[in-house]
C-alpha cells in the first residue's frame, strides 16, 4: 500500500482593501485543490476566547442563562419590589 502525502503551506497576506478584488481574481484562477482561500476575521481569536470563557463559566455553573420569559418575570418582580 502506497500513501501519497501532500505538503500544504499557509501564508498570510495583508493588503489594502482596494486590491482585494484583484487578489481574489488571481487566486480564483487556480484549481480548488491547489488553493484554498481562508478568510480570517481580525477579531476571530478574541471572539473565540470570549465564547470559550463564557461556555466554561456555564459548564462550571459560575453563570446561568435565562430565556426571555424567565428574565421578564424576574425583572417584573424586581421592579414591583421597588415600586412600593
Amino acid at each position: 500500500m502506497v500513501f501519497n502525502f501532500i505538503t500544504v503551506e499557509t501564508i498570510r497576506i495583508q493588503f489594502q482593501p482596494n486590491i482585494k478584488e484583484k487578489i481574489l481574481k488571481l487566486l480564483n484562477t487556480f484549481y480548488q485543490e491547489e488553493v484554498q482561500i481562508i478568510f480570517e476575521d481580525s477579531l476571530f481569536e478574541e471572539n473565540k476566547n470570549r465564547v470559550y470563557n463564557s461556555y466554561s463559566k456555564q459548564v462550571n455553573e459560575e453563570e446561568k442563562l435565562y430565556d426571555i420569559h424567565k428574565l421578564d418575570v424576574m425583572l417584573e418582580k424586581t421592579i414591583s419590589k421597588y415600586e412600593d
